[in-house]
């Protein structure tokens, strides 16, 4: 089995374009990439860039209706017609190249999830681009077109990698959609810190599943101006509980840095090194039931120096490298 980390980016996220002063705008991934190139020296034999991605409709239908992908494909038709941004709703925006990129994001997103599975690389992030998980099975919302992660995990599980999947979601926004997707599915734990109140306006912490899942929803909502030490401490004994009752075969992390101080649509007070820490928690927890196999998506992260210092914290963290201050 490798021990190497996997970087994924698929080419078109980057020109998905929702204007510029929309928060989810194209210098994001811009930042990302250029903050993880500076530290190519630290990272070298560690972490490895691997090749993206496509989804094909049949992936996505594992999760979405056929309405909703529909939908979604005549909006980025239109953008690409009318050659103008076009909007899916009030805050979730389309250009031309929206519909590569939501396909590539899906798509590399499962191709991370099989290297791992498949013991090529030992654990990857993705740059994901739109992000996923306020996407329900049919709607668009917050940002995101299709539930990349959801996705991801229903991959998995048909094709036979993985029958148990733990999802951890630390965006400061409620991942609504993951939750919807799997709220009464026994087969796939899904976990979220966020703030609340807060958009969506959903993930109380009553909120734990139905039917076939009920226990496998576990919401832990936070006040904005949570501390560092505080979130950390909630973090540990979050997944601690998550251990006793899921023993999972795959994790997944919905990695949102708007949880980071400073972010313009956040009020949390975390710190890289938090990210670097959180992440290491997790592999902690993964590598006696599923060999450490981890894969983190991009989400949230709306301050794009920010956002860029926190991947390469995430991405240090996955591959065993130290952290750095920031």
């Amino acid at each position: 089995m490798s021990s190497m980390t996997g970087f994924y980016l698929h080419p078109a996220s980057p020109l998905h374009d929702t204007g510029w002063g929309h928060p989810e705008h194209q210098g994001r991934l811009r930042a990302l990439a250029s903050t993880v190139g500076k530290d190519l020296l630290t990272l070298h034999g560690h972490v490895e860039q691997m090749s993206s991605g496509e989804a094909t409709r049949e992936d996505l239908l594992r999760v979405h209706s056929e309405a909703h992908i529909d939908a979604i494909r005549a909006v980025c038709e239109r953008a690409e017609t009318s050659e103008r941004i076009e909007s899916v709703d009030q805050d979730t925006k389309v250009s031309s190249a929206s519909w590569e990129a939501a396909l590539g994001s899906a798509g590399t997103a499962i191709a991370a999830a099989r290297a791992v599975a498949d013991g090529e690389i030992a654990n990857a992030f993705v740059a994901t681009r739109p992000p996923g998980h306020h996407a329900t099975p049919d709607r668009a919302m917050g940002f995101c077109l299709f539930n990349n992660i959801a996705v991801a995990a229903r991959w998995l599980q048909t094709t036979g990698r993985a029958e148990r999947v733990l999802i951890i979601d630390w965006d400061v926004h409620h991942g609504n959609g993951t939750h919807d997707v799997f709220y009464d599915d026994g087969s796939v734990f899904f976990v979220s810190l966020h703030q609340a109140p807060h958009y969506p306006g959903t993930g109380g912490a009553n909120e734990t599943g139905t039917g076939s899942g009920q226990g496998a929803t576990l919401n832990v909502p936070l006040p904005a101006g949570t501390s560092a030490a505080s979130y950390r401490d909630v973090f540990r004994r979050t997944l601690d509980e998550v251990s006793e009752r899921f023993t999972p075969d795959f994790v997944l992390m919905s990695a949102g840095f708007d949880c980071m101080a400073g972010d313009p649509l956040g009020g949390f007070l975390l710190e890289p090194s938090d990210i670097h820490w959180m992440t290491r928690q997790v592999i902690e927890i993964s590598a006696s039931p599923c060999d450490g196999r981890v894969v983190g998506l991009l989400e949230g992260g709306y301050d794009p120096k920010r956002l860029g210092l926190g991947a390469v914290a995430l991405i240090r963290a996955l591959a065993g490298l130290s952290g750095t201050e920031g």
